[in-house]
């Protein structure tokens, strides 16, 4: 998963490919840390293997191996590479085997680091800083903690990399010099290496009060919290030298204003946009308008609210209407606002040219969809005529696929009229292609329209739909209940019922896909009594059948009460 990652990163945005994987991970992992089927990495003991098939194996697991080459640096982590591959090439090797070749080649202790492989949950880190004037020293004190999970209390310390930059108030990167160090090693970016529950970092020669900009390229998958102000947030969104960075600090921008109006919304108040991110918005697009070397992808990310998905995970108790209502009053809002600059950004990015599946093109393509699916928003006619001619004029299935989403999630008059043929068009067209058909219900599986969960009842009898094959599965039942979280966590508990009965017959064809299918019941404990109420009754339904697989028997026995 590692080199994958870092494949994929050379071959386009480093940046995007960095925030797509910790997006992935904060809005699924950091939900499975938390949840009842938390395990480490290398889990002690299972009841069923397949169940452990699990994105804290493989996603956290890839997050472990990147930790371990950013404390050892490139030339370590290579000959660490050389010789594990020299010692167990066409051997059945353990991640202790990995972490041995690891030390030997680099000479550098990794037991305390073992703790990531053993210790489930995710860690939190917090920093608070302080700053004298007079002695011209920044202060970070850094605690971490890790929450109990199941069958594990009482976490050690994790060796956790804490990458960091100051920036100072022109907006560039100042030199850091840890107290005790020789004035020869400055740089301006740095690995702290976090080892204790508690610890100070401080930087001597800093002339004015910086803002710290922490955890750099998202350097451990931890919790990070810190005292920013939106000011803090604004000057790190456009001055951050670290990219990763700069769409985190848009990203804890856009949750700060939407936690108020959510805060607004359930005490019966008025809504009203926020002007700060209007303006902040605008810098953005002006800024890709103005230099067209802008990286396109990272502008994509920036112009991105966080996922309904993350702020689910992020709240302590999830409500998923509000978070829902909140979440589209932003982004229509957004859209009628800036609606002149969304525009210029789609015709500027919108091309003829044969197609082409280069970092340059891709970027393009990200931005340019982006774009429109802000127009559409707007259910101008104007806007729903682009949608339609770049879904029937595409030449690739990353702007015609998009064009029929647009569609398919707007309520516009003329959208309506044309979503029906649209769909019919796409299936005829691509119904030889097994995968595409996957995507063709995907697609439909995640509208954010009333009257989903239907659509989804009625694809299960379409001709190309069957239960017995996995990817059709996860496709259309596993969409809506992962990912359409407006349509699943419905209040009247049918979402829930739905997926306890798909699960109830997926038991008897595919264990493994049944008990993965159900993780959206575990995560009851995420949402308000009531929502808890309904799901917990469909896991003790299914809790309740004669000869359930061990495999689903022991997600549902570690779900309930």
């Amino acid at each position: 998963m590692y080199r994958d990652s870092e494949f994929s990163a050379d071959m386009g945005s480093r940046t995007v490919k960095r925030v797509d994987d910790v997006a992935f991970l904060q809005t699924v992992q950091f939900a499975e840390d938390g949840g009842p089927m938390s395990h480490s990495v290398r889990p002690d003991s299972y009841m069923e293997i397949s169940n452990f098939y699990t994105v804290t194996i493989y996603e956290k697991g890839a997050e472990v191996v990147r930790m371990i080459a950013l404390l050892l640096g490139p030339e370590n982590f290579r000959a660490g590479s050389d010789l594990y591959f020299e010692r167990h090439d066409g051997q059945a090797v353990t991640t202790e085997d990995f972490v041995k070749a690891m030390e030997d080649a680099s000479g550098i202790d990794l037991t305390q680091f073992r703790n990531w492989y053993y210790q489930a949950g995710t860690p939190s880190v917090s920093v608070r800083s302080e700053y004298d004037a007079q002695s011209r020293r920044f202060t970070l004190n850094v605690q971490q903690s890790c929450p109990d999970t199941p069958g594990q209390t009482s976490k050690k310390p994790f060796v956790i990399p804490l990458r960091v930059g100051l920036l100072g108030e022109d907006g560039v990167d100042l030199p850091l010099r840890l107290s005790g160090e020789d004035a020869s090693t400055l740089q301006t970016d740095r690995v702290l290496e976090l080892t204790a529950a508690q610890q100070q970092f401080v930087f001597d020669d800093v002339d004015v009060e910086p803002i710290p900009s922490l955890l750099r390229g998202f350097s451990a998958p931890v919790r990070l919290h810190y005292d920013y102000s939106r000011d803090d947030l604004l000057f790190l969104m456009v001055n951050d030298s670290d990219g990763f960075n700069r769409w985190n600090a848009s990203q804890l921008l856009a949750i700060d204003l939407f936690d108020e109006l959510q805060g607004e919304l359930v005490a019966g108040n008025t809504l009203a946009l926020p002007e700060s991110l209007v303006e902040a918005y605008t810098g953005v697009l002006n800024s890709t308008l103005a230099d067209p070397g802008l990286d396109k992808a990272m502008v994509a990310q920036l112009l991105s609210l966080p996922t309904v998905g993350f702020l689910i995970e992020k709240a302590d108790v999830a409500d998923v209407a509000s978070i829902f209502a909140v979440r589209e009053f932003l982004l229509n809002g957004l859209a009628d606002a800036l609606y002149p600059l969304f525009l210029q950004v789609y015709k500027r990015n919108a091309s003829d040219a044969d197609y082409a599946a280069d970092a340059e093109s891709i970027a393009r393509r990200s931005l340019k969809n982006l774009a429109l699916s802000y127009l559409v928003r707007t259910e101008k006619d104007e806007a729903i005529a682009l949608a339609q001619w770049q879904f029937v004029a595409a030449s690739n299935m990353t702007d015609q696929a998009a064009g029929l989403r647009f569609l398919v999630n707007s309520a516009a008059e003329s959208a309506v009229a044309l979503k029906g043929d649209a769909l019919k068009s796409f299936y005829e067209q691509w119904s030889h292609e097994s995968l595409v058909v996957d995507q063709w219900f995907v697609i439909q599986a995640v509208c954010q329209l009333p009257g989903s969960l239907d659509q989804v009842k009625i694809l299960l009898e379409h001709d190309s739909f069957d239960i017995r094959n996995p990817n059709k599965v996860r496709s259309l039942i596993g969409a809506f209940c992962g990912q359409n979280y407006i349509g699943f966590h419905a209040a009247s508990g049918e979402g829930y019922e739905f997926l306890a009965d798909q699960v109830l017959i997926l038991d008897k064809l595919n264990p493994q896909i049944a008990s993965r299918l159900l993780i959206p019941l575990t995560r009851w404990r995420k949402y308000d009594a009531k929502r808890q109420a309904l799901m917990q009754a469909q896991l003790q339904r299914i809790k309740a059948q004669a000869d359930l697989s061990k495999d689903l028997f022991e997600v549902v026995e570690k779900s309930t009460i």
